[in-house]
């Protein structure tokens, strides 16, 4: 069944409470600092780590504080919630623990990793539609049927103040904080953080801002904060799939809209050179939802307003996204570009090249070498390279290079 009751704004003292709730369940992440984006911001940058969260993502704090208000009958009658993600594992640790049976919905193409992990947790997966949106409406129907509670991803006071915990254990970990740089999808976690701090920062007479951070192809709330309501919008595909929901929720709009200092949102190529920071700068692997607030500041979405903690809301990247996305990490900061010559058919042309190439110091990792193609005339070859460099002023000088002596490299689109 659905939750009829009526919608409620949590307070400060319901975070207080379900921080006390969670504490046996939920893990009190680290708090990194990162130099290398402090020193991009001009100010102090923390890493709020919930990548390293039980499930790998934050949403375990909502799910367990959510479950835990259900009655006895109603956990008889079990859970049932959609998700392709994070939401199903948070929602299926939290049934396991209190011993409530959960089923959950997700799209056929759910990624092996959260599919897997979602089982091992104890619930019923149930594999329905080929989008979120399919298998949401199949819970929903299961939920009717049954019986079963659903369990919603961020639309609910008990899950958003779940989620404010987050709020609280920054504060304990880094009380002079004077802004808290958050992704925000449907909402929960941002209007949880924002009650709590700015509640917290009423107590303690002095202001700490809130940014919110989406993705460019997946900006509801800008757009709804125009119109000053819940807008439905149309999304592209995002490598921040995460965070990628067309609506804000209904009572976490107005939290955002009356607390939330700031929106900004970032490209898909902010994100992934994001990504790739993380993982040689701070040795985290996070996946590219989680990444949104390092793409804010690394792109300067956001500005230095003193000392910043940046939630990294989960860690959850299939192995071969993170191929795909460190790729295009690399593509991105220029570290991996692709070019095209057009070279005379005659013996030695490619050592030529090559030779240009070693000598400027890069790398080839690729070569195609061809006859064949429209735009290439009788004794002509086309040869794409694909190389490795330092940096945009690596990748000029190597093609700085290879015209000194007469060639006419072309970049490529990767």
């Amino acid at each position: 069944m659905t939750d009829t009751t009526t919608p409620l704004i949590p307070t400060l003292d319901a975070i207080e409470k379900a921080r006390v709730t969670i504490a046996g369940v939920a893990r009190v992440t680290p708090m990194e600092t990162s130099q290398f984006l402090g020193e991009l911001l001009g100010s102090p940058v923390h890493l709020k780590c919930e990548n390293l969260q039980r499930t790998g993502a934050y949403k375990v704090r909502g799910a367990y504080n959510r479950l835990s208000t259900l009655t006895p009958e109603q956990r008889v009658a079990g859970v049932v919630a959609a998700s392709a993600g994070n939401h199903a594992q948070g929602v299926a640790l939290a049934a396991r623990e209190l011993g409530i049976p959960a089923t959950i919905f997700t799209p056929v193409g759910v990624a092996l990793p959260k599919l897997q992990a979602t089982r091992h947790y104890g619930a019923e997966v149930v594999l329905r539609g080929h989008s979120v949106e399919e298998a949401l409406s199949a819970a929903k129907d299961f939920a009717t049927r049954t019986g079963a509670v659903f369990i919603p991803p961020f639309d609910h006071p008990a899950v958003i103040a779940g989620q404010g915990t987050l709020g609280l254990e920054i504060l304990d970990q880094v009380p002079d904080v004077d802004t808290v740089v958050v992704p925000i999808g449907g909402g929960g976690v941002i209007a949880g953080i924002a009650l709590a701090v700015k509640g917290m920062a009423e107590r303690l007479g002095r202001p700490i801002r809130v940014i919110g951070v989406q993705a460019e192809n997946a900006a509801a709330y800008p757009t709804s904060l125009e119109a000053g309501e819940p807008v439905t919008v149309s999304t592209k595909p995002t490598i921040a799939d995460g965070i990628a929901v067309a609506r804000p929720g209904d009572l976490n709009f107005p939290i955002i809209r009356d607390l939330v200092d700031d929106i900004v949102t970032v490209s898909d190529d902010d994100v992934a050179r994001a990504l790739l920071v993380l993982l040689e700068r701070a040795k985290l692997v996070v996946e590219p939802a989680g990444a949104v607030g390092v793409a804010a500041i690394m792109s300067g979405a956001v500005h230095d307003t003193g000392r910043t903690v940046v939630l990294l809301s989960g860690g959850n990247i299939d192995p071969l996204m993170m191929e795909r996305v460190i790729t295009r990490g690399l593509v991105a900061a220029s570290r991996y570009i692709g070019i095209r010559i057009m070279l005379p058919d005659r013996p030695g042309q490619l050592a030529r090249v090559s030779q240009v190439i070693s000598d400027a110091g890069a790398n080839v990792v690729e070569v195609l070498h061809t006859r064949h193609g429209q735009g290439l005339v009788i004794n002509e070859v086309a040869l794409d390279l694909s190389i490795e460099a330092r940096g945009p002023e690596h990748a000029q000088e190597v093609i700085h290079r290879l015209r000194e002596v007469g060639f006419r490299p072309e970049l490529l689109e990767h």
